[in-house]
């Protein structure tokens, strides 16, 4: 169920990305890409369909042999009505436990943290893409936004050029 994907890679045509944390890939160098399915109640989906979800806070621990996200915000989903659930509450990530293991254990030795890069819904089904990453220094930030900044001064130089 749960496979292992080069970081970077696109997504495929058939997924509908609902959130991104988009702050993730600028914090922290994601070293590996991993796609997860999550235990949800039938009112979390519900809104996750709509599109009610944030996971810019969340982030992914271990614990008791198995994986949980804390602190997605998945909004009420209003005609539940008063059966409703709690919005931001751990939910339980379903991987392999040979994974969990592993990312466990990568977590553990290399000071590397676990954190969610998109929830999407593939086929009806709620998916989560989470990456094994390192957090990045304030320095390595600097680079980056100097990086991106004479990138985009380079296209819009070229942009120029092509034009006259």
């Amino acid at each position: 169920m749960a496979t292992s994907k080069p970081a970077g890679r696109n997504q495929p045509a058939n997924d509908r990305t609902v959130a991104h944390n988009r702050k993730a890939r600028f914090n922290y160098t994601v070293l590996e890409v991993i796609e997860a399915g999550l235990a949800l109640t039938g009112t979390e989906i519900k809104s996750i369909r709509e599109g009610r979800v944030s996971i810019g806070e969340a982030y992914v621990r271990p614990r008791e042999g198995e994986l949980w996200l804390v602190d997605a915000h998945i909004a009420h989903y209003p005609p539940a009505g008063p059966a409703n659930h709690e919005t931001t509450r751990d939910r339980k990530l379903l991987l392999h436990r040979k994974e969990i293991r592993q990312l466990t254990s990568r977590v553990n030795t290399a000071a590397a943290t676990i954190v969610p890069l998109r929830l999407y819904v593939t086929h009806g089904i709620a998916k989560i893409e989470i990456a094994l990453a390192k957090g990045k220094r304030r320095y390595d930030k600097r680079v980056a936004i100097a990086k991106r900044e004479t990138d985009r001064q380079i296209r819009r130089a070229v942009g120029h050029r092509v034009k006259v």
